[in-house]
């Protein structure tokens, strides 16, 4: 090798040398005075003779210049035979160590960390009261009987109180309505919620003091959509008086553990833009009463949306306890990371178990219940507490007042002023004539006695959510959306939400793990073609091309939109919904993702075309396919590229984000002949790997280009590159795998022309590295161990792990909701070791683990930048023949943190946690089912 190198060397300076010598010896011929002075060119013949036989040694050495060139390009094409190459060249090399090393042009591959940037991360955290970290770490989570109100403690207070400032009690009805949960979103409409607008219409307006509050819009623009022009003007009208309210506005009352930040914000987009277009209003409050937790992105959301005050419901029973003995339900709501106010938004958090009717007007439920006058005898509904309510009449009205006052009193004492909320409604209520005429006309009915007996001093009355919160800042003397005095500033999230015993409800975070990455699929493919689109559409009109581009085309966006909208539902992102249900959001899914690859497909041939004269939109021959498939019931299948020797098939990338990205891109080809082209004709480096048909058979049919051609991309850009089946491909390197088998009747199957090598597993630790990490691998159990960073001496211990839980044996088990194990965790196992295969090539080295339920692959990527320093770890999970069994993956490092780790919250921001109160959480499983195989429902009842 050293030889080869030297003979390069030596052979172009003795070329180098030859000709410059030649250029000298030609030039001082031209300039030399003694050889110009006979004129015309006229040379003694001695010097022509000295001439002539320097031409010949010339050319002699030119001959033999020409041997050593013919020998260099024959040591480069051995070279790269070999797999190796000069650093000084384009490809992929060897290092001393056994490492592959890449040629790189220098320019950056991310932004720069400004100093700024790690002030601010670094800084003071923002002062606040309340500190959900120290408030988890003070409370003992137990459940202690409080009596009427289980959940909570005994209420007293003094008859006297309010003599000097009277009571004011809002009563708010509403109606919280799915967009699908047990029905699929279209039949909820049909069967009850397109009911709830028309008596909406008819009842509110039957007289001024009714109010009503509706928060999903998903519902009313449908309903809105089939009204007729009278009809969407009296709704305009009960809105813009003040009857009517719009809560939050979002298209959907969002999830707020599973869904992304870019989600949250297009579904309240969604749902604003729509009453702004066609009510002409804008919402100031937020009503989120049946998110399992809540998170602390919401409020910023909400606040940077002009919402002035929110509130909310689903918190553990012991956090609810603990704001309320100290009077601390409602508060400031503050980014942890704002050292100022500036996020600050007002919070009402509901105090009692659920948002229904018998736990909204006081703390005895069972008193509650006996005014909720749809529960009247002879109704479908009645009380579990055994004591039904009774219609208002003058001879009760009395009796029933002081009843219930005393339960709005006993409210109050747990809130700093003296203004009660009190929400009156429940899942699909008002749906029938009947109800509306129940709860107004007794509730009115109640209302006129008290305000008519000033020795009761309380002022009651419908109202809506932002009438409530208008009260509290009036009573308190401040501004909307202001600090009252003394009110508490709150800091953190609410997660996780237990609503009695230890019934955490953390099994949503993982159920139906198919549909959450086809949300995650789909919002991608929303934001690449929203852009894609508006980039199109400029140029065209820029060019006077806009009648021949297809701009019906943002129809599909629309529908996309509102597709990814209607997925953030708290049952539907979650899993929570019946088999039926999520069948039919799936659909949706996928019929949005198939439109939106439509409209990236039109944009990116508008784009690319150099002469736009040509254009030509085809609706039935599109232009350009996607390189993936997507279907209902199988994860995605990638497009297999077939090459030929008649010419170049092409690939057009896109990249969605604002900033130039140096990244590896993964195809299926037919040859193993591919060379890859940029536009400009520069070839790039491929690594080629195999497609496997079994854990140890190769593929005979395709090969795999994975993850195989690094590429830069500019920001928010396309590029284009060309595959060819080519001859000549000295830039296609292959990928080196290796199996480890378990020896026990188990044969490697290769494919030409990749190499594959098999040994039997040892319980020895095996490596994979690349410029910037190296992994260790258990030789057992092929699952990483240990990480160390290029340079860095220390080794860090991350011990994966795989781990399994059963359910209870008692009613309620572990589901779709609900994390409810059997014990401790126990170690997976299976009889038969597991199939690892170890892939190391230039551009990406990885270990696939084959186990009998799942498979999991760890990938790092010879690349620089963030994707260099980050470990790709995907699992595939198949536990169909499994039945209520959780498969976790458990991370075990020597990290001492303490009790402390820290997650993300919406990919918005990243939050510590106590360990001390997290179950784990990382599961994939099967769920608890009820005996007609559908999910179980959430618990109801105290």
């Amino acid at each position: 090798m050293k030889l080869k190198k030297q003979v390069t060397v030596c052979g172009g300076a003795i070329f180098c040398v030859a000709v410059f010598s030649l250029y000298l010896m030609l030039d001082r011929v031209q300039h030399d005075p003694a050889r110009r002075q006979n004129g015309g060119g006229n040379f003694p013949r001695s010097q022509i003779s000295v001439l002539q036989n320097r031409i010949e040694q010339l050319e002699q050495l030119l001959e033999e210049n020409h041997q050593i060139i013919s020998h260099i390009k024959d040591s480069v094409l051995e070279l790269t035979d070999t797999g190796a190459v000069s650093p000084s060249g384009q490809l992929p090399f060897r290092s001393a160590n056994g490492s592959w090393v890449l040629p790189f042009d220098g320019r950056p591959t991310f932004l720069s960390v400004k100093p700024q940037d790690c002030q601010f991360a670094q800084g003071r955290r923002g002062q606040t009261d309340l500190q959900m970290l120290d408030v988890y770490s003070l409370l003992k989570f137990d459940n202690v009987d409080g009596g009427v109100w289980k959940q909570g403690f005994e209420i007293t207070y003094e008859p006297g109180e309010w003599d000097s400032e009277p009571l004011q009690v809002f009563v708010v009805p509403h109606s919280h309505n799915d967009p699908g949960w047990i029905k699929t979103f279209d039949k909820y409409y049909t069967d009850q919620t397109q009911h709830i607008f028309n008596n909406m219409l008819v009842k509110l307006t039957e007289d001024p003091r009714r109010k009503f509050i509706w928060s999903e819009i998903s519902f009313f623009a449908k309903w809105w959509e089939s009204a007729d022009m009278h009809k969407q003007e009296a709704m305009r009208k009960l809105i813009l008086g003040g009857q009517l309210e719009m809560v939050t506005g979002g298209w959907v009352m969002s999830d707020e553990a599973n869904v992304h930040y870019f989600a949250m914000i297009d579904q309240l987009i969604e749902g604003h833009q729509w009453l702004e277009k066609n009510v002409g209003v804008t919402p100031r409050s937020g009503w989120a009463v049946d998110p399992f937790g809540h998170s602390a992105t919401m409020p910023y959301l909400l606040k940077r949306a002009n919402l002035t005050s929110m509130l909310i419901q689903r918190v553990h029973y012991s956090i609810k306890k603990h704001f309320a003995s100290s009077r601390s339900l409602e508060f400031m709501w503050r980014q942890a990371w704002d050292q100022k106010s500036g996020t600050d938004i007002f919070c009402h958090m509901m105090p009692f178990y659920s948002y229904d009717v018998p736990h909204t007007c006081g703390p005895d439920p069972k008193i509650c219940c006996q005014f909720d006058f749809k529960r009247l005898p002879g109704g479908r509904v009645n009380c579990p507490w055994k004591v039904p309510p009774r219609a208002v009449v003058e001879a009760n009205v009395a009796e029933r007042a002081h009843l219930l006052l005393d339960q709005y009193r006993k409210k109050s004492k747990l809130f700093r002023s003296k203004v009660v909320l009190v929400p009156l409604g429940d899942d699909f209520r008002y749906d029938k004539a009947l109800e509306w005429d129940q709860q107004y006309l007794n509730y009115q009915r109640l209302f006129d006695y008290m305000n008519s007996h000033p020795e009761m001093h309380v002022q009651a009355q419908f109202g809506t959510l932002t009438d409530y919160f208008t009260a509290v800042y009036k009573a308190n003397n401040v501004p909307q959306g202001a600090r009252p005095p003394d009110y508490p500033v709150l800091s953190g999230d609410f997660f996780a939400y237990a609503d009695r015993e230890d019934h955490y409800w953390s099994g949503y975070y993982t159920s139906r793990p198919f549909y959450k990455s086809m949300d995650r699929v789909l919002e991608s493919h929303l934001r690449g073609a929203e852009i894609l689109f508006s980039l199109a559409v400029a140029h065209a009109r820029h060019t006077g091309m806009e009648g021949r581009y297809p701009t019906s085309d943002y129809t599909l966006l629309t529908d996309a939109r509102r597709t990814v909208a209607l997925f953030q539902h708290h049952d539907a992102i979650t899993g929570t919904a019946k088999e039926n249900v999520v069948i039919d959001y799936g659909n949706r899914l996928l019929r949005s993702l198939q439109g939106l690859k439509r409209v990236i497909i039109n944009a990116a041939h508008f784009l690319v075309m150099k002469n736009k004269d040509v254009y030509r939109f085809y609706q039935t021959e599109p232009f350009l396919e996607t390189l993936s498939n997507n279907a209902l019931d199988s994860l995605p299948q990638r497009t297999l590229i077939e090459l030929d020797q008649s010419g170049p098939r092409y690939l057009v990338l896109f990249n969605p984000v604002e900033q130039d990205r140096l990244c590896v891109v993964t195809v299926l080809v037919n040859s193993a002949r591919v060379r890859v082209l940029t536009e400009d004709g520069q070839t790039l480096p491929v690594q080629l790997s195999a497609q496997w048909s079994s854990a140890s058979q190769m593929s005979a049919e395709v090969f795999q280009v994975c993850a195989s051609f690094m590429v830069r991309l500019p920001a928010l850009g396309l590029a284009v590159f060309h595959l060819y089946d080519s001859a000549d491909i000295p830039m296609t390197l292959r990928s080196e795998t290796l199996l480890r088998l378990s020896g026990r009747g188990q044969t490697a199957h290769a494919v030409d022309p990749l190499p594959l090598r098999s040994q039997t597993a040892d319980p020895q630790p095996f490596y994979i590295s690349t410029q910037s990490l190296t992994l260790g691998f258990s030789g057992t159990t092929g699952l990483l161990e240990s990480i160390r960073p290029k340079d860095d001496p220390q080794e860090l211990k991350v011990q994966m792990q795989f781990v399994t839980y059963g359910t209870r044996s008692s009613k309620d088990k572990s589901g779709a909701y609900l994390f409810l194990p059997d014990g401790k965790a126990k170690p997976y196992g299976q009889k038969e070791p597991p199939v690892v295969r170890v892939v190391e090539g230039p551009l990406f080295s990885e270990v696939v683990a084959l186990y009998q339920y799942f498979q999991q692959t760890i990938r790092i990527h010879n690349v620089p930048g963030v994707d260099g320093l980050s470990l790709d770890v995907t699992t595939m999970v198949d536990i169909r023949e499994q039945s209520n069994k959780e498969l976790a993956m458990r991370l075990v490092t020597d990290i001492q943190s303490d009790d402390t780790f820290y997650t993300d919250l919406n990919g918005f921001q990243v939050r510590p946690q106590h360990t001390l109160y997290i179950i784990e959480c990382l599961i994939f499983g099967t769920e608890g089912q009820q005996e007609d195989g559908q999910p179980l429902p959430p618990p109801t009842g105290e």
